[in-house]
């Protein structure tokens, strides 16, 4: 388990070229021995630590609903968390990985099943209560236009007014997704 968190932490604060097994074992107060013990080879470390940052996303999401305030809107909830979490070191951890995975065919199946596995629970299948959305199309859609924007506007970086235009990026994909779920009155995406 140290081995993991360790892993996560270092793929989060260094990225995962730099957090090799070795900067991994040394930061564990680890042989290279005993971490090939643990973990024979490159892959089965990726393998065990996608898994174990997959969980503590979710764990990081569970969190967060419970956070939720009384009559505060779940949706508009849901999207506030998840921008919150994208800073969290188990968010950037995974982002490390899907990076590598990009350019490493051996990254890119190892992480594959938490990869899915997030995707499949991401913004609320595995948090009850938090998205009260549902399961069609439509709702999958609402997911995920909030879900990708979030990252994407995340990785990307805002150059000018950052903290005025996340608010308004923000305000938009709420609107959106109360739009696409039927939630309220909402009709335009700006108002004015």
């Amino acid at each position: 388990m140290q081995i993991l968190e360790t892993a996560m932490r270092l793929f989060a604060e260094l990225g995962y070229d730099r957090a090799g097994n070795a900067a991994i074992a040394e930061a564990c107060g680890l042989t290279r021995g005993a971490m090939l013990y643990h973990f024979p080879t490159r892959e089965a470390l990726i393998e065990a630590a996608a898994w174990h940052i997959h969980a503590a996303r979710e764990a990081a999401f569970e969190a967060e609903a419970k956070k939720l305030k009384p009559g505060q809107d779940a949706l508009d909830g849901a999207i506030d968390a998840y921008w919150r979490l994208l800073d969290s070191a188990p968010f950037a951890a995974f982002l490390a990985l899907e990076r590598a995975a990009r350019q490493d065919a051996e990254v890119a199946r190892a992480i594959a099943p938490a990869q899915e596995a997030f995707d499949k629970g991401a913004m609320g299948r595995h948090t009850p209560n938090f998205i009260m959305a549902g399961a069609d199309a439509r709702f999958q859609v609402s997911r995920d236009l909030a879900r990708f924007a979030l990252e994407g506007m995340h990785r990307t970086g805002l150059t000018y007014d950052h903290d005025a235009r996340v608010e308004n990026l923000l305000t938009v994909i709420k609107r959106a997704v109360h739009m696409l779920n039927r939630k309220g009155d909402i009709t335009d995406l700006w108002s004015e």
